[in-house]
């Protein structure tokens, strides 16, 4: 598991925008999805550039497959920083999406 650097921020799911959310120092961080069935596409996570560098990214999607997992659902990484993250992190490979 990840050493979060933001442990206390709870995740949002916001549903209206199909975006899971943190809220860090007043500015928005998300990852966008789309749900098929049992599947979750993740398909773009976004940082505000002044926060950049700040494991923000990292901490969003941490939480974000702890609440995906708790939904029973399986992940489809569609983004190219969700895909580097399954790679540091293989643990997280058991709530991935059959190809």
């Amino acid at each position: 598991m990840l050493n979060m650097k933001y442990p206390d921020i709870e995740l949002k799911d916001n549903k209206t925008q199909h975006a899971l959310e943190l809220w860090v120092e007043g500015q928005r961080s998300f990852i966008g999805y789309e749900i098929e069935g049992e599947k979750i596409y993740l398909m773009h996570t976004e940082v505000p550039e002044s926060q950049e560098g700040k494991g923000i990214a990292a901490d969003l999607v941490e939480k974000a497959f702890q609440y995906i997992e708790a939904q029973d659902l399986k992940v489809v990484p569609a983004c190219s920083y969700v895909r580097a993250f399954l790679k540091r992190h293989q643990e997280w490979s058991r709530i991935v999406a059959p190809e």
